[in-house]
């Protein structure tokens, strides 16, 4: 069976952007010389190019289908993150288009194509990191892009709805200083990523609060799939003078790190205290009972839909939105408080 043409395919046969396409699509949403306009269409016809119906919703009537574009939806924050997503979009009568990246840069590539053909409404995603002119061809079109959890700092246009991830891990950080460890490690994110940097700039500081001089053997990057938490669990483990505590502020990598630290028969919080960036009903049922870093996914999704669909519904400011919410620190019983030296 022919692939049916996409309106890249017009635009690159016709010698146009994918804008210009666009425009001649809809009409009145911007200006196309006569001349190209009947190039485009002639284009359109001998290619057989029909628009689809999600491709003309800014034309005939209200938005009706946000694309979310997230990481990793075997990551059970981003799953949490796609319900609540879905429900504040069903009270508002829209649909959403749910796709996932698998962390793969080409993968998401391939999905923003497809939500450009679908011409859907805004976007919320998470972004690897790259793919910055697909972001840009977006912008030009006029979908509302909302980055939520994670930012691309070179697109420093597009809005962003995040926990405040540096406060958050200087938070927790600071209790474990407050208990009386002076060797606190860390495993966070790439440090390619937003959060992995600003958590480790919040560890950085609390550790300055403290007046405990930073190891960089206790600072740990680890990707967000594979085995790579594990990893860097037993490599803390291993270094001459191991950590009292760990920050595991990854929540991808959570059940890694325990996993490891189960394997190696490490006793918490006797041998090491343990504070997770990670909210599941299963924190509180573990023995012991896990200190979490709580991110109120109901507000990330809130914020990231109504910013979403502000250019359909009268955007009031040509002003980025930054948007970061505060996480709750809860302390459960896997912190040891330890001697404080005279």
């Amino acid at each position: 069976m022919q692939k049916q043409p996409t309106i890249r395919d017009v635009a690159q046969a016709a010698g146009v952007s994918v804008a210009v396409v666009s425009r001649v699509l809809n009409p009145g949403s911007g200006p196309v010389a006569a001349a190209t306009r009947g190039r485009v269409n002639e284009v359109m016809k001998n290619l057989g190019y029909h628009p689809r119906t999600a491709a003309r919703e800014l034309k005939y009537g209200p938005p009706t289908t946000l694309g979310l574009l997230l990481a990793d939806v075997s990551n059970p924050f981003f799953a949490r993150l796609a319900d609540r997503v879905v429900q504040e979009a069903h009270s508002r009568g829209i649909q959403v288009l749910l796709m996932t990246t698998q962390e793969d840069d080409q993968l998401e590539s391939e999905r923003l194509a497809t939500l450009i053909e679908r011409r859907v409404s805004g976007i919320i995603a998470t972004p690897t990191g790259n793919n910055l002119a697909t972001w840009k061809q977006l912008q030009d079109l006029g979908t509302e892009v909302v980055f939520v959890d994670r930012s691309i700092p070179s697109l420093p246009e597009v809005d962003v709805v995040s926990i405040d991830n540096f406060e958050s891990a200087r938070a927790a950080t600071a209790l474990l200083a407050a208990h009386g460890h002076r060797r606190i490690g860390i495993i966070s994110g790439p440090a390619s990523s937003t959060t992995g940097r600003d958590r480790i700039a919040g560890y950085r500081q609390a550790l300055e609060t403290a007046g405990l001089e930073p190891d960089e053997l206790l600072i740990r990057h680890a990707a967000f799939r594979g085995p790579a938490g594990g990893d860097a669990a037993s490599a803390l483990l291993n270094i001459e003078e191991p950590p009292t505590a760990l920050v595991v502020a990854n929540t991808a990598q959570v059940t890694e790190v325990l996993r490891r630290l189960s394997h190696a028969g490490i006793d918490i919080p006797g041998r090491l205290s343990v504070i997770v960036f990670e909210d599941s009903p299963w924190t509180e049922l573990m023995t012991p009972a896990l200190t979490i870093v709580k991110q109120p996914i109901d507000l990330l999704a809130r914020h990231s839909v109504q910013l979403a669909l502000s250019n359909t519904q009268g955007k009031t400011s040509e002003k980025r939105n930054v948007i970061r919410v505060a996480a709750e620190l809860v302390e459960r019983s896997s912190v040891a408080r330890l001697q404080l030296s005279k």
